[in-house]
C-alpha cells in the first residue's frame, strides 16, 4: 500500500529528511537509501509516494517517488518573523506548521540528533507550547 504526503525537510548531504502525511499524523523519516528518483530532486513542498514502515524508531518511508517537484524550492529556514513593535500580538502556528518549524530547526542545529530523538523532542515541546497557547490546538 502506498501513500502520498509533502516533503518536510530533506537534507541531501546528509541523506535523510521528513514526509508530512497526506492524511495527517506523525511525520515520516525518509533516508536516501530509499529514495527511487535521484537526491537533488527531493526538494521541500515535492509531493511523494512512498510505502510506510513501522520500525522500532516510528514510522519510515520506503520505495519514496517524486509525484510533483515543488514549485519553489526554500535554501534556508525563514527567520524570525519581523519585529511589528506591538507587544501584544504574536503569530500562531497550526499544530503542523509549529511541527514543521520545530523539526528545521532540530534538523539545521541537531547534526548529531537522531530521528526517534528528534521525534522525542518535537513531541514534548508540542506538549508544552499547547499548554501555554503558544499554537492553535
Amino acid at each position: 500500500m502506498t501513500i502520498t504526503g509533502k516533503i518536510l525537510r530533506f537534507d541531501e548531504f546528509r541523506g535523510y529528511g521528513f514526509i508530512a502525511p497526506d492524511d495527517g499524523g506523525e511525520d515520516v523519516f525518509m533516508h536516501a537509501n530509499d529514495l527511487v528518483d535521484e537526491k537533488h530532486l527531493f526538494q521541500p513542498g515535492s509531493k511523494v509516494e512512498f510505502v510506510p514502515e513501522y520500525g522500532d524508531k516510528g514510522p519510515k518511508a520506503s520505495e519514496v517517488r517524486i509525484v510533483q517537484r515543488s514549485a519553489v524550492v526554500r535554501t534556508h529556514a525563514p527567520g524570525p518573523a519581523a519585529d511589528s513593535g506591538d507587544d501584544t500580538m504574536c503569530d500562531v502556528l497550526s499544530i503542523s506548521e509549529f511541527r514543521q518549524e520545530l523539526t528545521e530547526a532540530l534538523v539545521e542545529v541537531g547534526g548529531t540528533l537522531t530521528a526517534d530523538q528528534i521525534k522525542q523532542v518535537r513531541r514534548r515541546v508540542l506538549e508544552l507550547a499547547q499548554a501555554h497557547n503558544w499554537i492553535e490546538s
